[in-house]
């Protein structure tokens, strides 16, 4: 009898304890579902109507820039572009009273930092330009704190001087102001007074030997251009899927938004009406060009002439690039934004591209929504019922988007699906860099050289899209996209488990995505 009772009291027991947690366990789930109802879900409603509204920007903004471009004339059709020397079909004199219809000087500037694998082909291509040895200066900044490589670069430089090439070797005592610096201080030197117009590679650009020929005139005969921007070709862009993608996204960039960067030719005059070089961002070029736009300068677009270039095949080289591109281009719209407001000197339209169109959709919104909408909104959505999202949000916009893109890379289309994914992961890492250039934080002006690997146009296409990196796995490991792919994986499986729409199949190949880049399985690895 004892026992029995014992034994009673025992099951009494684990029934009341099952009882007060299924309780507790249904007063948790009210309260959470209470707090989801009251404020999860109104604040994600909010963030989803943002981003829609954010999206909807981008797609018009793409459809301007398409029709802006189809109906964009070609360069030599809107401006005067004869051979120099002479002879020309449109000569008036008025040039040649200028000295510029015969060759006039032209300095190159090629600023280098340590680039071991580089430095000989930017300067030889740059003393290989067709163009009269007694009218260009060849100006090698070397800013290189390894020993080794400064020796090799001024052995370099000596070898063109001795082959009759103009070259000036200049070196600094400190690297303040990074590569903004280094021009800077390149042009201050006396016979830079000499010169007439500037041109400008990084130090892995290969220009060809007509590329003066073909970019000067527009500047000699068109005395309201400021500056003539070639298009990067690149010498990798098959050496791995990374360089491929990248490859696409900068081939729209120059098709489509074509703006100013290195490889191009500036006029001298130009630079110092608006100020010169300025080193208060990572983004030296664009900071030049913006201010030259508001003194009235105009700027032309040659896509035939194309400038060879290396694409960073390494994950961490391709990050840290994209971070000085995105936080500088953030932090120039901070600084600008009021200058470009209260100007006179331009139009209220002009205003209205620059700090809406190019600024705030292209270098803010453009960075934001594919992270915020694609890779938090949608995935959270499945989690809160109480949020829906449209499908013109999820489906119709982003593929118009998309559609515009293919377009334009027709022989890359089949690559679009990785692009996308791949795309939607470093806006993760583009949308902090945006933050922390518009709210000038920490690392804002953090300049990390890209490093460069000397590729060429020999390199063998990598058949595989995924290669196992030669380096302990802690060293190339990003746990933030770890994390972010375990959280995707929570979403897209709780989508899966009760019975939700089709968003698990996105969400799982993105947080798939977001796991591979994170485990540096993504691009080439150098040890």
């Amino acid at each position: 009898m004892a026992g029995e009772g014992a034994a009673a009291s025992a099951a009494a027991a684990e029934v009341a304890a099952d009882w007060r947690d299924g309780w507790r366990g249904g007063e948790l789930l009210g309260a959470w579902e209470a707090v989801r109802a009251g404020a999860v879900a109104p604040a994600l409603a909010a963030l989803s109507r943002v981003c829609l509204a954010m999206s909807a920007m981008l797609l018009v903004e793409a459809v301007f820039l398409a029709a802006a471009s189809h109906a964009r004339r070609r360069p030599e059709r809107r401006y005067r572009a004869d051979p120099l020397g002479g002879g020309g079909a449109h000569d008036d004199g008025e040039d040649e009273e200028a000295g510029l219809l015969g060759y006039p000087m032209v300095l190159v500037q090629i600023p280098m930092f340590n680039e071991r694998e580089v430095y000989k082909l930017s300067i030889g291509a740059a003393c290989g330009l067709s163009w009269p040895s007694d009218r260009i200066i060849v100006q090698v900044l070397d800013d290189s704190t390894d020993p080794t490589v400064k020796d090799l670069v001024e052995l370099e430089c000596k070898f063109w001087a001795n082959e009759g090439k103009n070259v000036k070797y200049e070196v600094r005592n400190t690297r303040e102001g990074y590569k903004a610096g280094a021009l800077k201080e390149g042009m201050l030197h006396a016979y830079v007074q000499r010169c007439d117009f500037l041109a400008v590679f990084d130090a892995d650009f290969q220009p060809e030997p007509d590329f003066l020929m073909r970019t000067i005139p527009y500047l000699a005969r068109n005395p309201q251009i400021s500056l003539v921007q070639a298009r990067w070709e690149f010498v990798n862009p098959n050496e791995c899927l990374m360089t491929r993608i990248q490859k696409m996204t900068l081939d729209y960039h120059f098709k489509v938004e074509q703006e100013a960067g290195t490889a191009g030719v500036w006029r001298i005059s130009a630079i110092k009406e608006a100020g010169g070089w300025d080193d208060r961002t990572t983004v030296e070029d664009m900071d030049l060009a913006v201010r030259a736009g508001l003194k009235g300068w105009k700027f032309v677009y040659v896509g035939d002439v194309k400038v060879k270039s290396e694409l960073p095949s390494n994950l961490k080289a391709y990050r840290r690039q994209q971070h000085r591109w995105t936080c500088g281009a953030a932090n120039l719209f901070r600084k600008m934004g009021a200058e470009i407001l209260l100007t006179k000197e331009v139009s209220f339209w002009r205003k209205l591209y620059l700090l809406y169109s190019f600024f705030f959709v292209r270098k803010v919104v453009a960075h934001v929504v594919p992270f915020m909408l694609y890779c938090v909104v949608i995935p959270l959505s499945v989690l809160v019922p109480e949020v829906t999202i449209p499908v013109w949000g999820m489906v119709y916009i982003p593929t118009a988007i998309t559609l515009l893109y293919a377009i334009r890379n027709p022989s890359s289309i089949h690559f679009i699906p990785f692009w996308i994914l791949f795309e939607n992961v470093m806006s993760f890492h583009r949308t902090k860099a945006m933050f922390i250039g518009l709210l000038e934080l920490g690392s804002v002006n953090e300049w990390v050289v890209t490093e460069k690997l000397g590729s060429s146009t020999n390199t063998k296409p990598i058949s595989q899209i995924l290669e196992r990196p030669r380096c302990r796995f802690w060293d190339r490991w990003t746990m933030s996209e770890i994390l972010f792919a375990a959280f995707l994986f929570f979403c897209a499986t709780y989508n899966l488990v009760h019975g939700g729409d089709f968003e698990c199949i996105y969400i799982y190949l993105q947080a798939i995505t977001f796991l591979i880049v994170g485990t540096g399985f993504c691009g080439i690895s150098n040890s």
